[in-house]
């Protein structure tokens, strides 16, 4: 079935008013895109991320529009929509859209995501695909951040290739979607363990890891902030890791650095990645002072990986 996109130009201080006059008309199924919340968002939200896409900032500049959908061919639909945002002394736009199968063309932004030599994520839907031999890493893609397909999850991905053992016990350290975990188990780690501050990171890592045949002993997923509950920091130390893997962000990372090494052996690879190249200087430095030495440093992109060790006298 053809559909008609209508998008109604408001601005941010009238959204919500246009919103529920059209609610009030019987047009309940409201896409509302808003500048003013995006900008609050990424204000209250500064502290996990260092990169922000400048083109999306550019498109949503002084935007904040309501778009809803009409079945092609429903004029009197239209006419009557028309009509009413005209009452409003408001501007719309009609867009023709294709007919497609609107409930499964999302997944068409999902392929399988080859990354280094040996892995292939997999959205859920696709995991009886043949993976040519690839290692399946199979994911929700839709629940949180962790798809694969961000230069710095690739790049802990590859970086785990060589440093993932038979037998390793892996700690992830915001672990989001679960990913680098399942990786790790994919890879032959005996148990691997997932930690985020989010606690639907929680669920959904187990979700994921569910996906892939995964469960406990093997994969374990905690809330909890290792900086600033100590109790749970003690806990979580007294495991012996093999890889302790960390993709966030430069100020998280250099947060998390004096901690690091209370999970680290003589032996532990730790992988920190998330950082943009001109963050480089201020993580290395941070992980230095708390004791380690930078035996890796990747690049792709704009982004940096870095492997540490704990320094030996």
């Amino acid at each position: 079935m053809a559909y008609l996109e209508i998008s109604v130009t408001t601005t941010s201080d009238t959204i919500e008013e246009v919103a529920a006059k059209l609610t009030a008309h019987g047009y309940s199924e409201l896409v509302l895109e808003d500048q003013g919340e995006f900008e609050q968002f990424l204000d209250e939200n500064r502290a996990y991320w260092d990169y922000i896409d400048e083109d999306l900032q550019q498109k949503l500049q002084g935007l904040s529009c309501i778009k809803l959908y009409l079945e092609d061919g429903n004029q009197a639909g239209l006419a009557r929509l028309e009509q009413l945002i005209s009452q409003m002394d408001l501007q719309m736009s009609v867009t023709p859209l294709a007919e497609e199968n609107w409930e499964e063309s999302w997944k068409d932004n999902y392929p399988p995501q080859p990354v280094g030599q040996r892995l292939v994520v997999l959205p859920y839907w696709l995991a009886d695909t043949d993976t040519e031999g690839r290692l399946p890493i199979i994911l929700d893609p839709g629940l949180t951040f962790g798809t694969g397909a961000h230069p710095s999850t690739q790049m802990v991905l590859e970086t785990m290739e060589d440093a993932v053992q038979e037998g390793a016990s892996c700690l992830d350290l915001g672990s989001g979607s679960g990913i680098l975990s399942i990786a790790a188990l994919r890879l032959g780690a005996k148990t691997a363990v997932g930690v985020d501050i989010d606690p639907k990171a929680e669920d959904i890592a187990r979700e994921n890891a569910a996906y892939n045949g995964y469960a406990l002993p093997q994969f374990a997923a905690y809330t909890g902030n290792v900086i600033a509950d100590k109790g749970f920091m003690d806990t979580l130390s007294q495991g012996q890791y093999d890889v302790v893997l960390v993709n966030i962000v430069a100020d998280v990372i250099i947060g998390l650095a004096p901690v690091l090494p209370r999970f680290m052996t003589e032996k532990t690879l730790l992988i920190c990645s998330g950082i943009l190249d001109t963050r480089l200087t201020d993580v290395v430095a941070a992980l230095e002072q708390a004791g380690l030495v930078i035996t890796r440093t990747k690049a792709k992109e704009d982004w940096r990986c870095v492997s540490a060790k704990r320094r030996t006298l």
